[in-house]
């Protein structure tokens, strides 16, 4: 395994020699307050983004001022312009990202737009001297994370990539006693994301673009395409040109967790996914079912998405009473060792009994990222630039397997994927959790995606499927939303 300890290698790293103790470079507003603006509000119906809950968990911040809002919808903006006049705050409106980012009065940016957004909008900020706090995932893609990775160091610019486990200490404790061994070898970790969805509906033409949105401005960097579901918003993250599926929308936090836990600093060198859209014939493009492998060494991680409910007895009923009933399963990351597990700060033995139980308080992510805002020392931030792009590489490798596969009976998928065990295994519980949800693979086949070859260094891939897999590491950004490849 790299056991290479963090503040070891951010120390050490070119990134780190480019950022670390950087200089403000920059006039704080009045009091030494930070001025923070949000960029992307979301809605009251299908919720498009995380903007409210980044003002009300910034805003209770002391030295942390909202200055402005942006939303390329303008129904999106005058609930919350009202919401912030009546709190006292005086900020400005923005339809339109470029126009906020070229004020004076702002030190940060919250970037909490759909996904496609993310990096673009890290980068165009870094280049006009504004710290960053994006929301998960950091990128769409691998080429635009890295980007922003560059845009970060060059600019001296402080970015928190944000997960949700982060701030847990308890599971960095749990993890650190893994790594000393207390438990045996560390075999493998496994990822999990079980969160029923429901189908998002299936449409037969073009649809409505909301009368408030600058629908030229949504799409932004994204191809702009007639509207063929029934929700702009939110339901993005199931269109391969927006968003990235579940494993990059609630699977990231976990995705994240399971790179910490196996304390890597770079992509894996192999990956393959076994998957599939199932039950439901909607709109959706992204797998709702995903069992992927990403194979570092000596330690590789075993992720699962599981957007179906338990059983199909639940697909009949009102699933907004308690989603997580539905299940009966959990999310995060089990570290597995010879003679143990490691799961939510926790350790256990074989035979599941609880060894230790760890307890670590940490600030929240919000208050890390002001606090190294004032401090510039970069190594203290929890999810940096490059945390952020090699835990969003994890998923955008998953996702470019499975769309680079193919329908395959379950037969011989078992036969291609018997030579590892942990991953045969899997295969057959999620064969089985299928079959719950009346799902029959011999009917209605799962993709399977292809061991795709892929070199850390450049951050390519290489081998049989390369020159296709290269075509989605980027995309065809649509001007005058281009992620350069100079920032």
């Amino acid at each position: 395994m790299n056991r290479i300890s963090r503040r070891h290698f951010m120390k050490n790293s070119l990134y780190a020699g480019a950022a670390l103790a950087v200089p403000h470079g920059r006039v704080l507003g009045a009091n030494n307050d930070i001025r923070i603006a949000v960029v992307g509000l979301g809605s009251f119906v299908k919720i498009g983004g995380k903007g409210r809950g980044d003002l009300r968990d910034f805003r209770k911040i002391p030295g942390v001022r909202i200055a402005a809002i942006c939303d390329c919808d303008k129904d999106h903006i005058a609930p919350v312009q009202k919401e912030c006049n009546d709190k006292g705050e005086r900020v400005r409106a923005y339809t339109d990202v470029r126009e906020l980012l070229d004020s004076k009065d702002i030190d940060a940016v919250s970037v909490t737009t759909p996904n496609h957004w993310h990096s673009l909008i890290a980068i165009w900020a870094c280049q006009a001297g504004k710290d960053v706090f994006v929301q998960k995932p950091a990128s769409h893609n691998i080429f635009e994370g890295r980007k922003m990775v560059e845009a970060a160091a060059k600019y001296k610019r402080i970015v928190q990539a944000t997960h949700g486990p982060r701030s847990d200490g308890a599971l960095e404790a749990a993890f650190e006693y893994a790594w000393k061994g207390n438990l045996g070898k560390m075999l493998y970790v496994h990822g999990l994301n079980y969160r029923p969805r429901e189908s998002i509906g299936k449409v037969t033409g073009r649809q409505p673009i909301p009368s408030g949105c600058d629908y030229d401005l949504w799409c932004g960097p994204a191809a702009k395409k007639p509207l063929m579901r029934k929700y702009l918003h939110y339901d993005w993250h199931w269109d391969w040109t927006t968003g990235n599926g579940d494993i990059g929308n609630m699977g990231i936090h976990y995705v994240d967790s399971c790179r910490w836990a196996v304390n890597q600093m770079e992509l894996p060198r192999r990956v393959i996914s076994i998957g599939g859209r199932f039950a439901y014939d909607d709109d959706g493009q992204t797998p709702n079912t995903l069992l992927t492998l990403l194979d570092y060494e000596p330690v590789p991680i075993l992720f699962e998405v599981r957007g179906l409910p338990k059983d199909k007895s639940v697909h009949d009923q009102n699933w907004s009473r308690n989603m997580d009933t539905y299940l009966g399963e959990r999310f995060g990351a089990v570290v597995h060792c010879e003679n143990g597990y490691v799961l939510n700060g926790a350790a256990y033995d074989k035979k599941g009994e609880l060894i230790e139980k760890f307890t670590s308080d940490r600030i929240s992510t919000k208050q890390n990222f002001i606090n190294v805002m004032r401090s510039r020392k970069t190594d203290e931030l929890y999810t940096d630039a490059l945390d952020g792009h090699l835990s969003c590489g994890l998923l955008h490798m998953a996702n470019i397997s499975h769309r680079l596969g193919r329908e395959t009976p379950p037969g011989q998928i078992r036969e291609t994927i018997r030579g590892n065990k942990v991953f045969a295994e899997a295969f057959g519980r999620i064969a089985a959790h299928l079959d719950a949800n009346g799902i029959d693979l011999q009917e209605t086949l799962a993709t399977l995606g292809p061991m795709l070859e892929f070199d850390p260094r450049t951050e390519r891939f290489t081998g049989e499927f390369s020159k296709k897999a290269n075509k989605l590491v980027s995309r065809d950004y649509r001007k005058p939303f281009v992620v350069p490849e100079r920032v």
